[in-house]
C-alpha cells in the first residue's frame, strides 16, 4: 500500500512540474507575442541521449583560439530536458599530430581536455529577431562557455561574430564583431560585467536568460533582462571597403564549452568534469 502511494506522489509531482514547466513556456511566448514576436524555432532538449540531428551538428577536434579541449560528440548529451556540454580531464593521444607541424592544433602530441560544441549551421539559420537561452554556467577557473552567432557568408570575422552569452576570468561578456581590411582581426564592440556584481558563485549556481534583440536598427544584449550592450547596426558595416554588413545576413547558432586558450585563461584547481547546462534554445521573430 505504502509503495502504492508512493507511485501515486511521484507520478502526481512528475505531472504537475511538466505542467507548471509548460505553463512557464506557455506564459514567455504569450508575453513576447504581445511585443509581436513569435516563436519561429526552438530547441526544448525533451529528450534522451544525442541532440537532435536536424538541430545540431558537431565540431571535432582542435579548432579555434588554442584551446586546450579537443572536441568530441561523446560529450554533449540531453537528460531530464536539458543539454548537458561536460568538460573533462583526459589522455589521449592526438590523432592529427605532426612533430614537423607548425599548426597548433597539429603540434600537440596529447589530448588532455575534451568537450564539445555544437551548431546550427546549414540546418537552421535566421536574419534578425529574438535569440534566447536559458542556461547555467561554471564560472571555475580556465572556462569559456559561449552562447554565440556567426554570420553564413564570409570568413570571420567578416561574416559576422555575436557574443550573446560569452564567460571567462570572473567576468560575463557580450561581444559585437566585424571585420577590417586584415584577416582575421576584427571590431570589438564589447562590454563585460564581473560575475561579483551580479552574485557570485550562487549567482552562477543558478539559471539564467541570455538574450539578444537584433532588427534591422541595431543589436542589443542581455542578461536577465539587464542590457549588456548596444550597437547600430550601421556602425557594424565591415571595414574593408566592401560596404558589406555581416549583421545584414542570416547568422547560426553555436553553443559550447571551451577552456584556456588566448581568452580562457589558466585552469588553476578547476575540477573536474564540469558542466555548461542548456534549458532551451528559443528564436523568435516578428512577422
Amino acid at each position: 500500500m505504502n509503495n502504492y502511494i508512493e507511485l501515486l506522489a511521484i507520478i502526481f509531482t512528475i505531472s504537475f512540474s511538466s505542467v507548471f514547466a509548460q505553463r512557464v513556456v506557455n506564459d514567455h511566448v504569450g508575453k513576447y507575442e504581445k511585443e509581436g514576436y513569435h516563436l519561429v524555432w526552438s530547441d526544448e532538449f525533451d529528450r534522451t541521449g544525442v541532440p537532435d540531428t536536424a538541430n545540431w551538428k558537431f565540431e571535432e577536434g582542435f579548432v579555434r583560439n588554442k584551446e586546450k579541449q579537443w572536441y568530441q560528440k561523446d560529450n554533449a548529451w540531453c537528460d531530464g530536458g536539458l543539454l548537458i556540454i561536460e568538460a573533462r580531464k583526459e589522455d589521449k593521444v592526438n590523432p592529427n599530430y605532426n612533430a614537423d607541424s607548425k599548426q597548433w592544433s597539429e603540434s600537440r602530441s596529447k589530448i588532455t581536455h575534451t568537450s564539445s560544441s555544437i551548431n546550427t549551421r546549414g540546418l537552421h539559420s535566421w536574419q534578425y529577431g529574438r535569440f534566447e537561452m536559458r542556461g547555467r554556467i561554471n564560472i571555475g577557473a580556465g572556462l569559456w562557455p559561449a552562447f554565440w552567432t556567426l554570420g553564413i557568408s564570409k570568413q570571420w570575422p567578416s561574416n559576422g561574430e555575436i557574443d550573446i552569452m560569452e564567460y571567462y576570468k570572473g567576468n560575463i561578456l557580450a561581444n559585437i564583431a566585424c571585420g577590417t581590411d586584415q584577416p582575421y582581426q576584427a571590431k570589438w564592440y564589447s562590454k563585460t560585467k564581473a560575475v561579483k556584481e551580479l552574485g557570485g558563485k550562487k549567482w552562477a549556481s543558478e539559471f539564467h536568460v541570455w538574450r539578444m534583440d537584433w532588427d534591422e536598427e541595431a543589436i542589443a544584449l542581455y542578461v536577465d533582462d539587464i542590457l549588456l550592450n548596444k550597437v547600430p547596426l550601421d556602425e557594424l558595416v565591415n571595414r574593408d571597403g566592401s560596404g558589406f554588413n555581416p549583421f545584414k545576413q542570416p547568422h547560426y547558432i553555436l553553443l559550447n564549452l571551451a577552456m584556456g586558450g588566448i581568452n580562457g585563461g589558466d585552469l588553476g584547481n578547476t575540477q573536474f568534469p564540469n558542466r555548461f547546462v542548456v534549458d532551451y534554445v528559443r528564436v523568435y521573430q516578428k512577422k
